[in-house]
């Protein structure tokens, strides 16, 4: 098996390619691939950009046609991440985009192989003799299976767009053009694909008209003996709602006079965290609960205080739901948990007084409870600008991580409280997704919509393949900027509490409008992402999935 080498470059990359069937062509490349590390937020993302660009370049197409492959800079991008465009143009001004993201996660969870999370022969007849999963051992045996970081998220899905890419240049100009895109930065947040929305409205402005983008991200079983393969025409969008919980601190010894955000938090945890009353009840599809990923008070060193503040927020998946609607939701939760604390500490400390026979204290335990849009308007009331504040947080901490600067922010607006009120502020961090789906009202998505019915039938007659179409591609996935849903109100909402949205966290919602492409997923079949036992199943995603896509690709230029 041939693989391509970083330091031989691409120009014998062709050569490789030409005379091989796609089946071998895709897995090729996605060995090449997978060779290449390219782990989120290292250097190797920009490696692996170039890697592909040269790559493209050996194409004959474009040794003619040099203008229309270029790299597109990720501004202020600490490691040099880079887009690439190729473009096929067509006899029409109909356009389809296929994407797909070159960044993997690490290979921690590859333990002591880690060193081998990239080499697929050497995983092979590693699980060849694994004792530790059947099915993982069953499928090394098989040799059906193609292991390593990165081979299902998602080397692979770029190789079948490259080896499409290869095909099409390939044929007769097709109907229309095709736009392809490598970007980084899908597992963290996502700055290759808003990055790339410049360019795509810039090829719009100049007369593409986008029908439809393919995304080929992975995907799985969804329980034990599925073998369904499942199409989406849309993503699920994500909002990360976050709480800052200033409370008031006591020595242990006064442990009953204090308000402790600890145990607000963990009352907060326990209502939101994997509770399926927030579990979307959509008919058919695949809905996630909320998932705390962050909680922590604000104690650095041991001494005998109760904290002053935690901090907490939480992975919310939307589909249909608004960002209005969730704030409601964690707003409502907020109120009902600072009320049960305020009357149990009431009660606890009564008690406690009584069976001392302290004499009787005034204490309050009231808690607030304020979107960071309420409590802003509450400081410009009292005649405090909180604008310089954030901005100063915003300069002194730029580069570090944006939830940590997003807490930094509220905190220091919590301080300009001269009276030190306890409270929760209710706010939004970076990232945000939105969530789409192919909206049939839509000039193109009802037609986008039977196109893709049709060719998913014929190939199912032809090859035995079941195929179900779902509306919400059910994780996060870069599809989810290439429009929107949310009316004005909703995102109105989301972006006066996101502190500081315009530097923190500048997601372009007027041009992700004005794009409005419809999204699909048309992914890459395999087990286990994200796992060291991730594996990608040649038969189907290196022979039946291209095929897929070029029947789908020549119908909807047919639109």
């Amino acid at each position: 098996m041939l693989i391509f080498h970083k330091e031989r470059g691409g120009a014998n990359v062709y050569s490789q390619l030409k005379n091989k069937p796609i089946s071998e062509q895709i897995e090729l490349i996605t060995r090449s691939l997978v060779a290449l590390k390219s782990y989120n937020g290292t250097t190797g993302e920009s490696e692996k950009a170039r890697f592909i660009y040269e790559l493209i370049s050996s194409f004959p197409y474009f040794q003619k046609h040099p203008d229309q492959i270029w790299l597109q800079d990720v501004p202020n991008d600490p490691i040099g991440r880079k887009n690439v465009f190729a473009l096929v143009k067509g006899t029409s001004s109909k356009t389809v985009l296929f994407h797909a993201h070159y960044d993997t996660v690490g290979t921690d969870d590859y333990g002591a192989l880690q060193d081998m999370a990239h080499d697929p022969d050497f995983l092979q007849k590693f699980f060849m003799d694994y004792e530790g999963e059947e099915k993982v051992k069953e499928d090394a045996l098989s040799g059906n299976w193609l292991f390593g970081r990165g081979a299902l998220d998602m080397q692979s899905g770029i190789a079948v767009h490259i080896a499409n890419l290869l095909f099409h240049t390939g044929e007769k100009v097709p109907d229309g053009n095709l736009v392809f895109l490598f970007n980084g930065d899908e597992e963290s947040e996502h700055a290759g694909m808003i990055s790339a929305l410049s360019d795509l409205y810039r090829l719009k402005k100049e007369g593409f008209d986008y029908l439809a983008a393919i995304n080929t991200d992975f995907i799985s079983p969804i329980y034990d003996g599925d073998c369904k393969r499942y199409i989406y025409t849309g993503a699920a969008g994500k909002l990360l709602p976050s709480f800052y919980i200033y409370g008031r601190e006591a020595h242990v010894g006064d442990v009953l006079t204090s308000i402790d955000p600890t145990v607000i938090a963990s009352k907060i945890n326990l209502e939101i965290n994997q509770n399926l009353d927030y579990l979307e009840d959509i008919p058919g599809e695949f809905t996630l609960p909320p998932s705390c990923l962050y909680f922590k008070d604000d104690k650095h060193t041991y001494n005998v205080q109760t904290p002053l503040s935690a901090s907490l927020y939480f992975n919310y998946f939307v589909y249909e739901r608004t960002a209005r609607e969730v704030l409601y939701d964690m707003k409502k939760v907020a109120l009902k948990v600072v009320s049960e604390m305020e009357d149990r500490s009431k009660k606890q400390f009564e008690q406690y007084r009584k069976y001392h026979g302290f004499p009787e204290r005034e204490f309050s335990w009231e808690v607030e409870v304020l979107t960071l849009r309420e409590y802003m308007f509450w400081l410009k009331e009292r005649g405090i600008d909180p604008d310089p504040v954030l901005k100063k947080i915003f300069h002194d901490m730029n580069g570090e991580d944006r939830r940590t600067i997003a807490y930094a922010m509220v905190e220091a607006l919590q301080h300009l409280d001269p009276d030190r009120t306890p409270r929760v502020i209710l706010f939004f961090a970076p990232p945000f997704l939105p969530h789409n789906f192919v909206n049939e009202e839509n000039e193109y998505g009802k037609k986008v919509r039977e196109v893709l019915g049709a060719c998913l039938n014929d190939i199912s007659s032809e090859t035995g393949e079941e195929f179900v179409i779902k509306r919400f591609f059910p994780y996060l996935a870069d599809g989810s900027f290439l429009s929107l849903h949310e009316e004005d109100e909703d995102i109105e909402v989301f972006k006066k509490n996101l502190p500081l949205i315009d530097q923190l966290y500048p997601v372009p919602i007027d041009m992700i409008r004005k794009l409005n492409i419809p999204s699909i997923n048309i992914g890459v079949y395999g087990k286990d992402g994200h796992q060291w036992t991730e594996r990608v199943y040649k038969p189907y995603t290196f022979s039946v999935l291209p095929e897929i896509i070029q029947r789908v690709t020549r119908e909807l230029l047919k639109i």
